[in-house]
């Protein structure tokens, strides 16, 4: 009998502490949101947006860090080996899914099944836009210049197997066109030397370069969308310019580490939904060239097992590899 009694307390003792984390309200403490780039793009932008709403609704502070590098991949480790307890977060955007093309097993995490993704958060169109150094305003004139025999076009992107470097290397193949890639650590920075001529043009989303576009230092040719852009209806789409079957859409949204508590998810969840319903969050977004954007759980978690197989079938055909 007391040997009896003595296996029975050990046994509840080992088991309370993971019923007591999964009981206790969360969050407890202060929430930390990891940006696998640099502060002022529009990962940082929805980042910081969405931990501004979550904290006024779970009282707790949500803290944004910027870990860039590597194209997400330092921040999306470190995520990945933190508790699940749902106190560390990432803020994903569509180029996580293309990590294990670049990466394969040098990383450290698995893309899919070291995350819970809660919900995408916004979306954003991608579209073309060139510098003071080029002076084209149409598809016609760009691609007149790109395939021309003099200097070789540079074009600027977040970073090796971003979302807007796959939509360059696609638009090359579809045109036949050739340009030098300069990748960056971030959109922010590349916007920089856009603005400043350092290099020529970018396949950027929308949310990176709206406000550059407004003032007049950037110059937008085409958007890669099935329709114009509600936030650049004066833009033609590249399906009405003459080159057929270019679309390229960019998500950004919330994961969680996976084994995460269903309590901690709920809250997550409900949030990442109730963000995308506010008014003052949409125009929040959309004075950045972003949209609210909402698929959550499983059909996230879909999209995500999708974008990835899709992604490395690219690379392959594009020997893409991180550098």
């Amino acid at each position: 009998m007391r040997r009896h009694h003595l296996t029975w307390l050990l046994a509840a003792w080992l088991t309370f502490p993971a019923t007591a984390t999964e009981n206790q309200k969360f969050p407890d403490r202060p929430i930390k949101l990891m940006v696998g780039f640099a502060a002022g793009g529009p990962s940082d932008l929805v980042a910081r947006a969405f931990a501004e709403h979550a904290a006024r609704a779970v009282q707790h502070p949500v803290i944004v860090e910027n870990r860039a590098g590597a194209n997400a991949l330092l921040a999306t480790e470190a995520v990945a080996a933190s508790r699940p307890d749902g106190m560390t977060l990432l803020a994903a955007a569509t180029n996580h899914t293309m990590l294990p093309a670049l990466y394969g097993d040098r990383m450290k995490a698995d893309a899919a099944t070291s995350f819970k993704p809660v919900c995408t958060l916004a979306s954003s169109a991608t579209v073309l836009v060139v510098g003071p150094s080029m002076r084209v305003r149409t598809v016609a004139e760009f691609l007149e210049r790109a395939s021309s025999k003099g200097k070789e076009l540079s074009f600027a992107s977040p970073g090796q197997g971003s979302s807007p470097h796959l939509a360059t290397e696609a638009f090359k193949k579809l045109t036949n066109t050739q340009m030098v890639h300069i990748p960056y650590r971030g959109a922010a920075p590349a916007v920089v030397d856009l603005i400043s001529g350092q290099v020529d043009l970018s396949f950027a989303t929308v949310g990176s370069v709206l406000p550059h576009i407004q003032s007049g230092k950037l110059t937008p040719i085409a958007v890669a969308s099935k329709q114009r852009s509600p936030l650049l209806p004066q833009v033609p789409t590249f399906e009405e310019s003459g080159v057929k079957g270019f679309v390229v859409d960019t998500w950004y949204g919330l994961l969680a580490p996976a084994g995460i508590h269903d309590a901690a998810y709920r809250v997550l969840e409900k949030e990442a939904k109730s963000f995308a319903t506010r008014q003052d969050v949409r125009e929040r977004l959309e004075a950045a060239g972003l949209e609210p954007h909402t698929i959550c759980g499983d059909a996230f978690a879909r999209q995500i097992a999708s974008e990835i197989t899709h992604n490395i079938q690219v690379a392959q055909r594009l020997n893409l590899k991180a550098e």
